[in-house]
């Protein structure tokens, strides 16, 4: 017997994955040189010398069962360690290592949390749109309802009359996404400060804490002297799931933590049932190797250089052209409006001249097609003049 559940989410890849491997089948007719693929956010900048030159020095001087061995099942302490100094160090909090579960990455953070979350399948998750689709998959495929709160179409911030209406009794959490994917916007203060006020009204009128998973893999990735705010200094009852796979270019690698902290409600609680989660789905122990380099570079940033010009490069070819498109502040993520309206139908024609395009209704978003601009500048130039035939032919 088989579980038809889990059968369809393995035999129907997500629309992103579909779409990078329709490349992959085009490439071998026309060459890879030739296909202009803005699928997948896989980081296109090295990661950081640092992260190199400490593997480097980890293989080379570690003894081979120390760099290969278990840990402890919720990380090593001198990691942990070395991820809330990083965070208190920037943002004036207290953390211990004790609050902190590192992860195969955000993936397995944000199953872990909602695991320890879903009592039963009355337990509804809410997401905001533009969402990363997989939040659907992890809530339900672990017996919660998932619901999407409409776009701020405008500004992509939230809709808070929307959210409010959305919200019930067996409301858990809400998830956020900031800097976004896909849209590239960051929230502001003022966001999350009316966020916070609005879930403090809800969890006391239902008498139980609705918490904010606020889903960082952007975190440092923002520009133009964007700032992020940091949720559980605005929401107490706030849970981090951060990924190191795009700040430091290891999307390979599998490597990121949940931070819950105990000044949380119920704390403790939640920490110990995102343990047993990760415990129940097989995600104890995160690679060893990967944690020391964690370890000795918590605190290293990436080089956004090539992503500034990048996004600088297709945004104004684009607008130009005359294509509407959400001027991103973070991520690498471009989120243009369809022409026609449309973003299925316009991802289909721009197939026609090998423009790989995701369709915005993935994320909630239907008029919209997402761009990821983490590519080759050369990827890019070359690709204007497909962006600029797409557009004329399809209004001509």
């Amino acid at each position: 017997m088989i579980n038809d559940t889990m059968y369809a989410l393995g035999a129907n890849r997500s629309v992103i994955r579909d779409l990078f491997e329709y490349g992959n089948e085009r490439a071998k007719a026309v060459g890879r040189e030739n296909i202009y693929d803005f699928s997948l956010g896989n980081p296109s900048v090295p990661a950081p010398k640092a992260v190199n030159e400490a593997i480097l020095d980890i293989v080379s001087s570690v003894p081979s069962v120390a760099i290969h061995g278990y840990t402890s099942a919720q990380g090593s302490e001198k990691t942990r360690a070395a991820i809330v100094n990083d965070l208190n160090n920037r943002f004036g909090t207290s953390y211990t290592p004790a609050e902190i579960y590192i992860t195969c990455g955000a993936a397995a953070s944000l199953i872990s949390v909602l695991r320890a979350l879903i009592t039963g399948n009355d337990t509804e998750i809410l997401g905001i749109a533009p969402y990363f689709p997989e939040y659907r998959c992890f809530t339900e495929a672990n017996g919660g309802i998932f619901k999407l709160v409409p776009a701020d179409e405008k500004n992509f911030q939230i809709d808070f009359a929307a959210l409010d209406t959305y919200i019930t009794e067996n409301t858990a959490a809400v998830i956020i996404n900031s800097p976004n994917n896909p849209s590239g916007t960051v929230y502001s203060e003022e966001t999350i400060k009316k966020l916070s006020a609005l879930l403090q009204e809800k969890s006391a009128q239902y008498g139980h804490a609705i918490y904010l998973i606020s889903d960082e893999p952007y975190r440092e990735l923002v520009y133009d002297g964007a700032a992020v705010p940091f949720p559980p200094l605005y929401y107490k009852n706030t849970v981090i799931c951060y990924s190191y796979s795009k700040s430091l270019s290891l999307p390979g690698e599998r490597i990121g933590y949940i931070l819950v902290p105990q000044t949380a409600i119920n704390g403790a609680q939640l920490y110990a049932a995102a343990a047993g989660a990760a415990r129940a789905s097989g995600y104890v122990c995160a690679p060893s190797l990967l944690q020391q380099v964690i370890e000795r570079c918590a605190d290293v940033r990436p080089d956004l250089t090539e992503y500034i010009e990048n996004r600088d490069l297709l945004y104004k070819a684009l607008t130009k052209i005359g294509y509407k498109c959400v001027y991103p502040k973070g991520a690498f993520y471009m989120f243009m409006e369809a022409p026609g309206g449309d973003g299925n139908k316009f991802s289909e024609f721009a197939k026609k001249y090998d423009l790989l395009l995701v369709p915005g209704e993935s994320f909630g978003c239907k008029r919209f097609l997402r761009i990821s601009y983490c590519v080759s500048q050369e990827m890019i130039k070359k690709s204007i003049p497909a962006f600029k035939k797409a557009f004329e032919e399809f209004h001509g």
